[in-house]
């Protein structure tokens, strides 16, 4: 009961803090981290960082060093992340005149670029979430992997390799 609770509270913490943070959910432990309820939401790399990186200091006691180097893989990808969003209202935009104007050359374009900037924003989140896991000790790793078996990773997002475990 208490590993379903922290599993739980786990997954409803990285959900909002990635909805928060960008305009759409986004995979992963660099999603950011939004705020509660009654506060002014920021979208500061740098804080958003540290709430993520807080929160995971909780769930896995980092150490110091740790925590300054998840910092910093967490800031470099919420960072990259938000200079695609120009890119990506642009191409939503663009994408619906080509709806209204039922262009559908234009609307196979920007659906490609719409897709490639999700890529993107992918590959951000994974490479530094990969980084985060490799500095973790044995037991974080443990702690992390058994979570990770009921969706730690972000809404949407299943690491399970059909007949892996």
């Amino acid at each position: 009961m208490k590993r379903s609770i922290l599993t739980a509270a786990a997954i409803v913490a990285l959900s909002t803090a990635g909805l928060m943070a960008q305009g759409h959910a986004e995979r992963g432990f660099a999603a950011g981290n939004g705020t509660s309820s009654g506060t002014t939401q920021t979208t500061d790399p740098a804080t958003l960082a540290a709430r993520q990186v807080s929160f995971l200091t909780q769930l896995l006691t980092l150490t110091a060093g740790q925590v300054t180097q998840a910092t910093g893989f967490f800031t470099a990808a919420i960072t990259a992340n938000q200079a695609l969003a120009t890119q990506e209202t642009t191409a939503r935009t663009a994408l619906l005149a080509a709806i209204k104007a039922n262009t559908t050359a234009a609307i196979t374009t920007q659906a490609t670029a719409l897709g490639n900037i999700e890529a993107q924003e992918i590959a951000n989140t994974a490479k530094a979430d990969a980084s985060f896991y490799a500095l973790l000790t044995t037991d974080q790793k443990t702690k992390l992997d058994t979570l990770n078996n009921d969706g730690f990773f972000g809404p949407g997002f299943d690491l399970h390799v059909p007949g892996g475990h």
